[in-house]
């Protein structure tokens, strides 16, 4: 491809800053915004940064970071500790041979850095909530499902303010309710009267079947539930109520 090929082709595009901008400036500063758009707010191409222009930044593909058995959270652990941990300790250097600019890029890079290990860590707000899935089977940590979708899944990264660009999803509660038969409490509390306040919430004494998604939960609770479930049986529970024709009226 042409230079002058190209340079139209960022044009088409848009870019902020008037023409004459570079594939590489297009891409930091523009592209993400423009993906977020084309896919309806629903990105499958993020773009990791540190706040800063000439910061730290990275495209990472959202099916690699939602990968399964554990692949999507050893991927930002490398994009944490070793791309970042990198970029950190060359802007060390850099202060220390007296480089304008780079001891507030290490401030930067350093915050980014905390921001995503919590992610990785995944204690609220940076938990990851699935309405539909039982208490004991909730992500601990970053432990994404692909096919939970981009809506719940990138919500930690929103919460952490690590996105180059503002992505307009919200976790409003949705439309239509839930079976009773199918949500006891002690699997989904959430849908007993959740007062879209309380955090952790156990579940009240009547059945709303609300659909919510703005929950949060610790790991310490979703543990409980995983140790309880294992004991009790509750997949098995689960399974057979799945199985229970409703009544008719």
């Amino acid at each position: 491809m042409t230079p002058a090929k190209l340079a139209d082709l960022i044009a088409a595009a848009g870019s902020s800053g008037g023409p004459g901008k570079s594939l590489e400036e297009w891409l930091r500063q523009d592209f993400f915004g423009q993906h977020c758009s084309m896919f309806h707010q629903r990105p499958f191409i993020w773009q990791i940064w540190d706040g800063r222009k000439d910061g730290f930044s990275v495209l990472v593909n959202y099916h690699q970071l939602a990968a399964p058995s554990g692949e999507g959270r050893r991927l930002l652990e490398k994009i944490t500790y070793t791309y970042l941990g990198d970029w950190i300790n060359q802007q060390k250097k850099a202060a220390a041979a007296g480089v304008a600019g780079a001891d507030v890029r290490i401030l930067a890079a350093t915050e980014l850095a905390a921001k995503l290990a919590s992610i990785i860590a995944g204690e609220p707000p940076y938990d990851i909530f699935v309405r539909w899935k039982p208490l004991h089977q909730q992500p601990i940590g970053w432990e994404p499902d692909i096919n939970d979708g981009v809506r719940l899944n990138i919500r930690p990264f929103i919460e952490a303010g690590v996105l180059r660009g503002k992505v307009n999803v919200n976790w409003k509660k949705d439309r239509g309710a839930e079976p009773q038969s199918l949500r006891p409490r002690k699997m989904f509390p959430w849908f007993w009267g959740w007062d879209e306040k309380a955090a952790d919430f156990k579940g009240g004494a009547e059945f709303t079947g609300e659909r919510f998604n703005a929950l949060h939960y610790t790991n310490a609770v979703k543990l409980a539930a995983r140790k309880q479930a294992k004991e009790e049986a509750w997949d098995a529970e689960l399974e057979a109520a799945k199985t229970v024709k409703p009544k008719r009226k």
